[in-house]
């Protein structure tokens, strides 16, 4: 876990998840899936990028906004993650999957 963020929880999160993705992405380019993995690397990276910004919002509505768009970008990572799982020729997303869980839980409140 990130210390930089220590009050933040959902900054955590998707901060060590991000650095998990482009991990698992770096592994999908050695296996030559560069398209799979160019759109998982800007989705799952995508969604602490909103988050974060949302802390700075310039007002409610703003705020809400980000995390909708931190929401979307949750299932669009979630399918790249499932067909990942369910291919024999992708490596398994399990974990993330797993790691995905309570992101997903904080940003859908």
């Amino acid at each position: 876990m990130n210390n930089e963020f220590k009050e933040n929880v959902i900054i955590n999160l998707t901060f060590d998840f991000s650095i998990k993705i482009i991990d698992f992405c770096d592994e999908l380019d050695g296996s030559r899936k560069f398209a799979l993995s160019n759109q998982l690397f800007k989705s799952g990276t995508s969604i602490g990028a909103n988050a974060r910004e949302a802390q700075n919002a310039e007002s409610k509505a703003d705020f809400i906004h980000k995390f909708k768009i931190s929401a979307k970008e949750v299932e669009e990572t979630e399918y790249w993650l499932l067909l990942c799982k369910h291919s024999n020729k992708l490596p398994d997303s399990t974990p993330l999957l797993a790691d995905l869980e309570p992101i997903k839980k904080i940003i859908s409140k």
